[in-house]
C-alpha cells in the first residue's frame, strides 16, 4: 500500500520472501510447531481449533515455489491467515462452535476461503468460536473447543464471537484472520486482543459458505495486526459474488486518499453523551485519541444520534429473531448438545413475536434515515470500540460457561448501530488500561465508505506511543 508498512506485518514477510531471506515454507514450518507449542501450554491457547500440518505445507510450498518463480499471485502470497469455524474450509469440519455440526470434512469453500486460496494466501487453520456466534465473551466450553485465551492475559477471555481469529492474530499466529459480526462479533475480540478488526459494509465482502445465522445484521470482516493489513485484505475480499445476493449491487471497494498525509477537511461526528457511556480508563484513552485526530487537521462536529435505546432493543430483536428462526431445527434436536448461554439465548428469542419484529425493521428504517442526515453533515461518527477491558474468566466458565446478560449487552453498546443499518465500522487500539488490557477507539462511516475508516485508523495507528507485547506471542519470522 505504501503507507503504514513499517508497522505492517504483511510486508515485513514480503520483504523477507522477496529477498530470498526468509520462504513461506519456512514460516509455515515455524507456524506449526507453535501450533503444536500452543495446544500444550497452560492453560492452552484454544486460538486455532482445527488444523492440518500436510495441507499448511502444501500450500506453503506452493508459495515459495512461486516466489523463487517471480509470479506471485497477490500482496496475500505466502500470508499465513485463519478463518473462524462459521465459515466452511476444505477439509475441515464446519462446526460453527458446536459439538453437534459438521460432522464431515466439508468439501467445498466459503467465497472467502476461495479468494484466499486464489490469492496464494496459507490458511494455517479455522480459528475458535463463540457457540453458533450466540455471545459476545468467546466462553466456549465444549469439548472441541475449550475456552480461548485472551493473550495479554490469559486470565481474561478474548471477547466473541470471533474469539479465535482476535486471539491467534493478536498472539503472532497469523497476521490476518476472518471473522464474521453481527452483534460487534469481529470490533468487541478484535478490541479486547488490541488488534485492528473491520466490518464491512452489509454485503460487501461475501457471507456466501458461512452458516447463514442471522442474514440481516451479519457482516464479514478482517482482524488484522495492522490498518494497512487490515486494507490489503479488504481490497482482496470486497467484491460483488454472484452466490451472494446482498452484495450485487455495491460500489467498487476503492482505498482512495488512504494514504493522505493528514486529515484537513475530514468532519469526524461525535454524539459526546452516548461517547461517554464507558468506563473512566476507557474514556481517557479515547478522548486522547480524538484530540489526536484533531490535531492531524480534523474538525470535531458534535452530532445527536437518536434513539440509541430503541436502536439497541431493535437490533437484538432482528438478531435474535432471525437465529431462532434459521436454528429452530437445531433448538429442537440439538437442545442438549448445546451450551447453557446458547439454549437460553435461542430461549429468550422464542419470545419474541412477528409484531416485534415488524416493529424493530420499522425502527431500522427511521435510523437509516438518520444517518443519512448525519452523513450528509460529517464524514464518520467516532465511539470508543467497546465501553470496558475484557473480562476476567472464572473456573466455573471453563465448566459451565457463562451467561451474563448484562455483560452482554454493554459489550455491544457501541456495536449495534453498525450491525442494525448496516455501515461499516473499523477499531484501532490506542492504548491499554493500568491493568495492561487493552483498549480502542472505533470510527463508523457512512455506507461503502471503508476508505475513510482506513484513511483515520491509519492515523489512529500512530497515536498509540508504545505497543505492548502480549504475554503469549510467538514470532513466527524468527
Amino acid at each position: 500500500s505504501g503507507c503504514g508498512e513499517g508497522r505492517s506485518y504483511n510486508s515485513q514477510l514480503l520483504l523477507s520472501c522477496r529477498s530470498g531471506k526468509l520462504m513461506p515454507s519456512q514460516v509455515a514450518k515455524n507456524i506449526i510447531a507453535m501450533l503444536e507449542d500452543c495446544d500444550k501450554s497452560t492453560p492452552p491457547l484454544r486460538a486455532i481449533v482445527q488444523w492440518d500440518q500436510e495441507q499448511i505445507m502444501l500450500m506453503a510450498e506452493a508459495s515459495t515455489t512461486r516466489y523463487r518463480n517471480n509470479c506471485t499471485l497477490s500482496c496475500l502470497d505466502g500470508i499465513p491467515v485463519c478463518l473462524k469455524e462459521e465459515f466452511k474450509v476444505v477439509p475441515y469440519h464446519h462446526r460453527v462452535g458446536t459439538v453437534y455440526l459438521g460432522t464431515q470434512p466439508e468439501t467445498e469453500d466459503a467465497t472467502v476461503a476461495k479468494k484466499l486460496r486464489e490469492a496464494g494466501a496459507i490458511i494455517i487453520g479455522v480459528s475458535n468460536m463463540h457457540e453458533l456466534g450466540t455471545g459476545t465473551t468467546g466462553c466456549n466450553p465444549n469439548r472441541y473447543h475449550r475456552i480461548p485465551r485472551n493473550p495479554y492475559n490469559p486470565n481474561h477471555f478474548t471477547g466473541g464471537s470471533s474469539s479465535g481469529s482476535a486471539a491467534a492474530v493478536a498472539a503472532g499466529l497469523c497476521p490476518v484472520a476472518i471473522g464474521t459480526d453481527g452483534g460487534g462479533s469481529v470490533r468487541i475480540p478484535a478490541s479486547f486482543c488490541g488488534v485492528v478488526g473491520l466490518k464491512g459494509t452489509f454485503g460487501r465482502i461475501s457471507g456466501h459458505g458461512s452458516l447463514p445465522l442471522s442474514y440481516s445484521t451479519v457482516s464479514v470482516g478482517p482482524i488484522c495486526t495492522s490498518v494497512a493489513d487490515a486494507a490489503i485484505v479488504y481490497s482482496i475480499l470486497a467484491e460483488p459474488d454472484l452466490l451472494y445476493p446482498y452484495g450485487l449491487k455495491q460500489p467498487k471497494a476503492t482505498l482512495s486518499d488512504m494514504c493522505a498525509p493528514d486529515l484537513k477537511g475530514l468532519k469526524l461526528g461525535v454524539d459526546w453523551t452516548f461517547f461517554k457511556a464507558c468506563d473512566a480508563e476507557v474514556l481517557s484513552a479515547c478522548e486522547k485519541a480524538v484530540k489526536h485526530l484533531q490535531s492531524l487537521g480534523a474538525s470535531v462536529v458534535e452530532v445527536s444520534l437518536p434513539e440509541m435505546e430503541e436502536v439497541r432493543v431493535a437490533h437484538v430483536i432482528c438478531i435474535l429473531s432471525e437465529m431462532r428462526d434459521f436454528l429452530q431445527p437445531d433448538f429442537n434436536k440439538h437442545f442438549h448438545e448445546m451450551n447453557l448461554e446458547t439454549r437460553a439465548s435461542l430461549a429468550l428469542a422464542s419470545q419474541f413475536t412477528a409484531l416485534d419484529y415488524i416493529k424493530a425493521n420499522r425502527q431500522r428504517t427511521r435510523s437509516m434515515r438518520f444517518l443519512q442526515e448525519i452523513f450528509s453533515t460529517v464524514n464518520c461518527i467516532l465511539t470508543p470500540a467497546v465501553p470496558c477491558t475484557a473480562p476476567r474468566i472464572y473456573e466455573s466458565d471453563l465448566l459451565t460457561g457463562r451467561s451474563d446478560m448484562s455483560f452482554t449487552v454493554r459489550s455491544m453498546r457501541f456495536m449495534q448501530l453498525g450491525n442494525f443499518t448496516g455501515i461499516p465500522g473499523l477499531v484501532v487500539p490506542i492504548g491499554y488500561s493500568t491493568a495492561g488490557l487493552p483498549i480502542s477507539l472505533q470510527v463508523m462511516a457512512k455506507w461503502w465508505d471503508e476508505a475513510v475508516l482506513l484513511r483515520i485508523g491509519l492515523k489512529l495507528e500512530q497515536f498509540r506511543d508504545q505497543t505492548k507485547k502480549p504475554s503469549i506471542y510467538y514470532d513466527i519470522l524468527a
